[in-house]
């Protein structure tokens, strides 16, 4: 099967961040089957480990059909629930997003080891992505019970910090981890009908992950930052866009590693007033009066743990001159240096102004996190499949590019230079209103469809959607067409008319493809429909236009395999003939009775046995 998933059994025991103690909740002689996921307390015995002092794997098959039950050496011991053991033996690698870059909590990126400087080599992750570890089913029993192994099924001796050896541990081969399911084929003539049959999208919550208190920063940890004047400790904030306005909430907290962008918009009742007093629009506020702590802290800062913040260029102060506000802050940009476990070292700030004059404002903050190691980075959308709220790819000219829609400002208009970037599995509606500018060109119908096609459809048009998340421009398997349906240009009875579009609906069918245990999110099919509107006056200098993304999952999870077959014993057709022959006293003799009398006996021991 393509994609094989964490289901089969390995040499190299799973990681997971529990703490390690293997005997824990285990008494001797019990048999505790369960089935283990990678992730969990060492004390699991589906997510049992090797201590750096034991050994993982069982011996070579004796002759006799047996196998030793001491352990060969490996030359990459590992414990479960420890970060630092990296799972490189898993075939695929699904949380390795970036070619050539380690990947923030991806236990099976190899690249974390050879081209991330993290410092303590995984300490820093602060849990492993699922399906970065290996799944097992395995039962474990006191090593103390067991004398000698002979089962065919893989086996793992599990060690106790000290040395002894604790635990036996059998491996089983459960069919569900393995299971492999086909996708359908979808093509323009049935992709209404699977999309009536699997309709019914819906919105998934995020989860929102707890931050860890540690000796230094984890991944997705707040950024502490410290006021030395009034000896007041905060965190670094990333300000991020609410409601449908988008406007500004600052309380959100800058995560550790965590690399992004957010746009937001300001709004002002008094802008003569604001302009001077509001910090959000001052430059200064940005670096001036604050430090970044290397490492969290929770009573006392020392001068050494602080690290100020660089600004590449010092803008003025904002001023108002007549009905103008100069020097603004349009755009944040923070560039951090951290090497893993020692922490952040250097912090740069890179501040854009401009000059307003309305009531509102469009701001952008950016987080850059690097470290000392270069690396060249390929973003996917996953690995092999999509990552849910991963960017949906398409391809335009041999390019690989974001499929993006209409992005409304907060005064209601439809933005000339942002575009939402649309999120695999998560359904979108946007509206807005797009200004047209007379030209020479005024009364002419095609100019008015050139300009609202393109303002739906964007600068390029999408020529196919990536299958798998990824999907390499010259692999032509991994891409599959865009359905186009575009509106009629008959205006009806209207003669003097002129048609339209004024909305566009993204449909995109995808399903889980692959191992139960691991599936894949994979694009089976898409369509892009234009509706249009008849205008009768091409004087029109605002239209309303609305884009819709809707995803359907046609997910069809298959029966489950059915257990072992029962024995089922059939008598061969003659087998009561000797009984007929002594009975009917035929030529069988007493002899011939006591022979058929053992032969009867012989049978029922072996089917007994």
């Amino acid at each position: 099967t393509a994609g094989i998933g964490p289901g089969s059994p390995s040499p190299t025991a799973g990681i997971g961040p529990g703490p390690p103690s293997p005997t824990a909740g285990i008494g001797p002689g019990s048999l505790s089957p369960t089935a283990g996921i990678g992730p969990g307390l060492a004390t699991d015995p589906g997510s049992l480990g090797r201590t750096p002092g034991g050994s993982s794997g069982p011996g070579a098959p004796s002759p006799q059909g047996g196998s030793s039950a001491e352990p060969e050496p490996s030359a990459t011991p590992g414990v479960q629930g420890d970060p630092s053991a990296p799972e490189a033996c898993l075939p695929t690698c699904i949380c390795n997003l970036h070619s050539g870059s380690c990947d923030i909590n991806c236990c099976c990126d190899t690249d974390c080891n050879l081209g991330c400087d993290l410092g303590d080599s995984r300490a820093a992750f602060s849990f492993c992505l699922p399906g970065s570890t290996r799944i097992v089913s395995q039962v474990c029993v006191e090593k103390s019970l067991i004398f000698r192994n002979n089962t065919p099924h893989h086996t793992e001796i599990v060690t106790d910090p000290s040395g002894y050896e604790s635990l036996f541990c059998v491996q089983l081969s459960d069919a569900k981890l393995n299971y492999f399911q086909q996708p359908q084929n979808i093509n323009k003539s049935d992709f209404s009908v699977f999309l009536a049959q699997y309709g019914r999208p819906s919105f998934i919550p995020p989860s929102q992950d707890q931050p860890s208190s540690s000796a230094f920063y984890r991944a997705g940890d707040p950024i502490q930052t410290y006021f030395a004047a009034s000896s007041v400790l905060s965190t670094l904030r990333q300000p991020v866009g609410m409601g449908a306005s988008g406007l500004c909430i600052d309380g959100n907290p800058a995560g550790f590693l965590e690399s992004k962008s957010t746009s937001c918009t300001r709004t002002f009742t008094n802008l003569s007033s604001s302009c001077t007093t509001d910090p959000t629009l001052d430059a200064a506020s940005y670096y001036r009066n604050f430090t970044i702590l290397k490492v969290p802290v929770n009573m006392t800062v020392v001068q050494l743990m602080q690290v100020r913040i660089t600004p590449v260029t010092q803008p003025g102060a904002p001023q108002m001159d007549g009905n103008t506000c100069h020097n603004v802050v349009s755009e944040v940009i923070y560039e951090i240096e951290f090497s893993g476990t020692h922490g952040i070292q250097n912090v740069s700030v890179q501040l854009k102004v401009t000059n307003i004059s309305g009531n509102s404002l469009q701001q952008r903050f950016t987080l850059q996190f690097w470290s000392r190691t270069p690396s060249y980075t390929l973003p996917r959308s996953g690995s092999p499949g999509y990552i849910m709220g991963a960017p949906l790819l398409s391809l335009n000219s041999g390019a690989r590019q974001q499929v993006t829609i209409l992005q409304s400002q907060g005064d209601g208009m439809c933005s000339q230079t942002l575009r939402y970037k649309v999120q695999f599995g998560m359904n979108v509606r946007t509206s807005c209103q797009l200004s047209i500018s007379q030209t020479t060109e005024d009364g002419n119908c095609s100019y008015f469809q050139e300009k609202l096609y393109q303002a739906l459809q964007g600068v390029s048009s999408p020529q196919a959607l990536a299958i798998i998340g990824s999907a390499e421009p010259t692999q032509t398997d991994q891409w599959t067409s865009i359905i186009i349906r575009n509106c009629s240009m008959q205006a009806g009875n209207c003669a003097s008319c002129c048609m339209v579009p004024v909305s566009l609906k993204i449909q995109v069918l995808w399903a889980e493809v692959g191992l139960q245990s691991n599936p894949q999110s994979q694009v089976l099919g898409a369509r892009y429909w234009y509706q249009c509107q008849s205008l009768k006056s091409l004087s029109m200098t605002m239209v309303p236009l609305t884009t819709v993304v809707a995803f359907t999952d046609m997910t069809e999870w298959p029966e489950p395999p059915r257990s072992q077959p029962s024995t089922y014993w059939k008598l061969p057709f003659d087998f009561f003939f000797p009984f007929k022959i002594a009975l009917n006293g035929g030529v069988s003799g007493q002899g011939d009775l006591a022979a058929a009398f053992l032969m009867s006996l012989a049978f029922c021991s072996i089917l007994s046995f």
